[in-house]
């Protein structure tokens, strides 16, 4: 049953028609602006959302369901100070909300009221167990009381699944204080937890080992945790140590960094776990405390992405200054954001630019390599491909997938030697992949060529992935092709039950039922094809006329006027 609140809204919709504009658009009121607020929010439009809700508001004030919706969506999109003017009212409204109380809790600790902020956690006025905790020893520090600080990080490491975010965070509080020494034994402490084995940890751990005077083993963290391909910003962490600079320590500078690093952590860690209109308020607020904290950014914008808000993703990423290591990831992001919003233009445009600023980096090309495929732009595909696998001295097995890549876009230019070429190439790194077994397994069964070497790819891919349609339809095609058709019926069945609107796989199904003899059975899977050419995954590679040739005059005809092979069953021996 909806709340007194709520029935006190809907109440007023007659008069929400009453205002209704000749062409159906509801003027602005209390009940017009909730329901559309309420309708925004449940479309994931957040500046709907607080534009609506921020209008009904300001018809009722003191409605505390209106305030605490308003103070969600302005946190969400980023307005910490608009937001904890809601809360604010909120709260001496005499209500209790964790969202307008992690509002007025950002709006604190942004000012560096940290005894204040004490004092609101201390009160049952804080954000939740886990950051309530983090928060009051920050806050501890931001007082100057670092032994309190102290205590109070190792309090919260004794609470049962909380040591983890307690000692990473102590270890980052002893070293924003310049105790690397104890700072560095925690980070190298296996039994800590994984907090410190994040991009954004063993980046910490490097700068304290800098600062330590141990720039070898800060190289030999670097080569551990990511390899030989780097990103900027680990690359420039890397030339410095190999230059024998000591790297200063960067990650938090002070109290109010680590208060927002609380935030950015949980929501790190929350980014898998929960939902993420959720983790966007984390994030939002770790963002607000340390403006340019290029992580959190990073993080809200590809969480807006993923929620469908494409236009405010792009405009998250696009805040990412051009000087900034990160600049090349944000781009990327954008790039993505753009074509989601269906902008693939201006999409490739940041592509190319970025494949010119940032030509070392192969993600860069390999993304545009993507984008031009999935385009059918096929020849700039592979020259992006080629620039991506030209920047690797030595390949490794994750290089398997440019090689697909490639095959796949000389594939579909007719490019069949360097198309092949290409995908042995991607096996060798790979030998057991199963869509490169499948894609090239599947290439010779249609090329009629290598069929035994074909079927035995297949079936690898098929072990590998027995509920793939595409992989179990393969392997009934080349027993089809190999004239093994009683044993390709019911791969071919199963393909059918895994996709059963797909029309190649229908087509496909029909002409098996027709080489074992269920003629009525293969003119009806031909006619599902032909309904699913319209929408089918694979509607454009389906030759809708020879269907229908099949259905007027049957396969045997059809491959006679192809000039191809009759039907026939391989013997015993499987020939």
């Amino acid at each position: 049953m909806p709340s007194s609140n709520v029935k006190r809204l809907l109440g007023t919709a007659a008069v929400a028609l009453c205002l209704m504009t000749p062409g159906g658009v509801v003027a602005s009121s209390l009940a017009g602006d909730y329901l559309a607020g309420r309708q925004a929010s449940f479309d994931g439009d957040i500046q709907a959302a607080a534009r609506h809700y921020g209008r009904a508001v300001m018809f009722d004030a003191t409605n505390p369901l209106l305030l605490e919706r308003a103070t969600l969506a302005e946190i969400s999109l980023g307005d910490l100070e608009r937001a904890a003017s809601l809360a604010s009212k909120l709260v001496d409204d005499g209500h209790r909300s964790q969202v307008a109380q992690m509002a007025l809790v950002a709006q604190v600790a942004e000012a560096e009221d940290y005894e204040t902020l004490i004092a609101m956690v201390e009160d049952d006025r804080g954000v939740g167990p886990l950051v309530d905790g983090l928060l009051i020893a920050w806050a501890r520090l931001g007082t100057g009381d670092m032994s309190a600080a102290l205590v109070q990080f190792d309090d919260l490491a004794g609470q049962q699944g909380l040591a983890n975010f307690a000692m990473y965070h102590k270890a980052l509080a002893l070293a924003s204080v310049g105790d690397f020494e104890s700072a560095g034994a925690i980070l190298e402490d296996a039994g800590t937890g994984a907090m410190q084995l994040t991009r954004r940890g063993v980046m910490a751990h490097v700068e304290v080992l800098s600062q330590l005077d141990r720039n070898d083993d800060a190289l030999t963290l670097i080569e551990t945790a990511f390899g030989s391909e780097l990103d900027p910003g680990l690359s420039q962490m890397k030339t410095a140590l190999e230059a024998g600079e000591a790297l200063p320590f960067t990650h938090i500078r002070g109290a109010r960094d680590g208060l927002a690093e609380v935030f950015y952590t949980l929501a790190a860690a929350l980014a898998n776990e929960a939902n993420d209109e959720f983790t966007l308020l984390y994030t939002r607020v770790a963002e607000h405390l340390r403006p340019g904290h290029v992580d959190a950014i990073l993080l809200s914008a590809s969480l807006l992405d993923e929620m469908g808000q494409s236009e405010l993703a792009v405009k998250a990423y696009g805040s990412v200054p051009d000087d900034h290591p990160a600049y090349h990831a944000a781009e990327l992001g954008r790039a993505a954001a753009l074509r989601d919003s269906d902008r693939v233009d201006a999409a490739i445009e940041v592509l190319e630019r970025l494949s010119k600023t940032h030509a070392d980096q192969p993600l860069v090309h390999s993304t545009l390599g993507d984008t031009m495929r999935q385009l059918e732009r096929y020849e700039e595909a592979v020259v992006s491909y080629t620039n991506a696998l030209d920047l690797f001295e030595v390949e490794g097995r994750n290089q398997w997938f440019l090689h697909y890549a490639r095959a796949i876009s000389y594939e579909r230019l007719d490019r069949w030697d360097e198309a092949e070429a290409d995908f042995r190439a991607a096996l060798e790194l790979n030998p057991d992949q199963p869509q490169v077994l499948n894609y090239l397994g599947y290439s010779l069964v249609e090329k009629q060529i290598k069929l035994d070497e074909a079927l035995d790819m297949i079936e690898r891919a098929a072990a590998a992935r027995p509920d793939s349609g595409y992989i179990i339809d393969s392997l009934g095609w080349v027993l089809y092709r190999l004239g093994r058709y009683e044993e390709a019926v019911g791969h071919m069945e199963r393909a059918a039950e895994l996709m059963p609107v797909d029309p190649i796989v229908n087509d496909h199904l029909g002409d098996v039922y027709w080489a074992v003899g269920r003629k009525t059975e293969a003119r009806f899977q031909w006619r599902r094809a032909l309904s699913f050419t319209v929408y089918g995954t694979t509607a454009e590679e389906v030759d809708a006329d020879r269907i229908r040739r099949k259905l007027d005059v049957g396969l045997d005809q059809v491959l006679a006027e192809e000039g191809a092979p009759p039907l026939q069953v391989a013997n015993d021996n499987g020939d």
